[in-house]
């Protein structure tokens, strides 16, 4: 019988013992027998049973969450590791396109505190934002979304986006073609950030993708540029963004990243900077907490069962 060991995911011990009734599920909370070393395990990083149990070591480690850079070394440990890669797809991807309407928008910048100098409806384009620049409104529509990474979320965040006529392209690590209708593929990040309105961080944080938004990136964007990180802080040098965003006071940066995270330091530049909106690495935040995994695991551990391959296996020389 397979047993799969079970921590810190909600509704996981309730769903897995009604749908897989041949299936041994323990709940490590309080456990101290022996972990079986051909067990599953499923169990957030933020529980320390499950830590224990990967220490032990097991045959399968089904992690419920996507990036696998900060994750103990334990958790990686295992002959077959695999990850909820798209999972939060759905509420990064709403994330991404309420930043970028804000940016459009010039949300906040454009919200009254008080009543307009002048007639109620003003002419936009006669109101000053930072150094002489317009509050006029842009579009979604006919504007030009670059998403630097393709996977899970970077498909779900096109899908939108075309949904509000905007034009797509991407950059990923392949020259896979695009699993979306519509998207185009870009050559490389520096091409992107040169030819399109919004650029979007999605890929995952490897050493490949350190500091892959640097000085030269930035110095051939595009003016007006808006920067939205979903991904990692370690993708962008901010000492660059901070040189970049200096220079075009028409550029915008929406981080819901940033290195070190958390910033503890409340005069940190990135807190004080008109053109910086930063949120607390909540973009994946939505719906029931891990449902997506959840599911995910359900649809694998159905293949585990059946001797078929799995999906979101990771490549550990890849770094996701």
């Amino acid at each position: 019988m397979t047993t799969v060991l079970v921590a810190g995911v909600p509704g996981a011990l309730e769903r897995l013992a009604r749908e897989f009734p041949d299936v041994e599920v323990i709940d490590l909370r309080g456990y101290d027998a022996p972990i079986p070393n051909d067990a599953v395990l499923f169990a957030s990083h933020l529980a320390p049973e499950g830590l224990r149990a990967a220490e032990a070591g097991v045959a399968w480690n089904a992690l419920p969450y996507t990036g696998i850079d900060s994750a103990h070394p334990a958790m990686l440990s295992a002959p077959i590791v695999t990850c909820a890669r798209g999972a939060l797809a759905e509420p990064i991807a709403e994330y991404v396109l309420a930043a970028m309407l804000a940016a459009g928008r010039n949300f906040p910048e454009f919200w009254l505190n008080a009543p307009p100098s002048g007639p109620w409806k003003w002419n936009v384009q006669e109101q000053p934002l930072r150094d002489g620049t317009s509050l006029q409104p842009r579009l979604l529509a006919g504007a030009t979304l670059g998403l630097f990474g393709f996977g899970g979320i970077g498909q779900r965040i096109a899908r939108l986006s075309l949904a509000f006529d905007m034009t797509v392209l991407a950059a990923r690590r392949s020259a896979t073609a695009p699993e979306v209708h519509g998207v185009q593929l870009a050559p490389d990040l520096a091409t992107l950030a040169s030819s399109v309105d919004h650029l979007v961080l999605c890929a995952p944080g490897t050493q490949a993708t350190a500091h892959a938004v640097d000085d030269a990136v930035l110095d051939g964007a595009k003016p007006g540029l808006h920067l939205v990180n979903i991904a990692r802080g370690s993708l962008v040098d901010q000492d660059a963004l901070r040189r970049w965003l200096n220079r075009d006071p028409t550029a915008r940066a929406s981080l819901d990243v940033c290195d070190p995270e958390p910033l503890t330091d409340p005069d940190h530049w990135l807190f004080h900077h008109d053109q910086v909106f930063l949120t607390p690495h909540s973009s994946w935040m939505g719906g029931p907490y891990m449902a997506s995994a959840l599911e995910q695991f359900c649809a694998n551990l159905r293949r585990y069962l059946a001797g078929e391959p799995l999906e979101g296996v990771v490549d550990l020389k890849a770094g996701y």
